[in-house]
């Protein structure tokens, strides 16, 4: 287990709040030590990563070891953040899984395309939605090495 990958915080951005709720719960009962940090939009998604506005001056905001994103948010949305990421070389190497209600081949398609590490679906259930986020805290978390700072 990767001791350094246990303490890097885990973003996720979706801008329903039903959906946040499932995930923090989810992320509640995986037991992960990780901090969650939740954001409504892509927009604020990506102050936080580039450190603008209500971020600026904040020394509290470190590198994510993981991104959780939703394809369709307000203002930027999940596609326009993934895009963003990946071309970013400060960025680019943060692993970025999209866990979105889409189920379209072409949302799929696009995703992997634009640099994207994963493409889930999310589960409509609780107990799915917890399975969900043990399995990936498991595996992105526990088991890969992530880039470092």
């Amino acid at each position: 287990m990767n001791e350094r990958n246990r303490l890097v915080p885990i973003l996720v951005a979706d801008d329903d709040p039903d959906d946040r709720m499932l995930a923090r719960e989810a992320f509640e009962e995986s037991r992960l030590r990780n901090p969650v940090i939740f954001f409504e939009d892509g927009a604020d998604l990506m102050d936080y990563l580039k450190r603008r506005g209500e971020y600026a001056d904040r020394p509290e905001t470190p590198k994510p070891g993981l991104i959780l994103l939703d394809l369709n948010m307000p203002k930027l949305s999940g596609r326009e953040a993934l895009e963003q990421i990946k071309s970013d070389p400060e960025l680019a190497s943060h692993p970025v899984i999209i866990l979105t209600t889409s189920k379209q081949e072409e949302d799929v398609l696009r995703s992997y395309q634009l640099g994207a590490n994963s493409y889930i679906t999310k589960p409509v259930s609780f107990e799915e939605m917890a399975r969900v986020v043990r399995e990936v805290g498991h595996y992105w978390i526990e088991i890969v090495e992530l880039p470092p700072d």
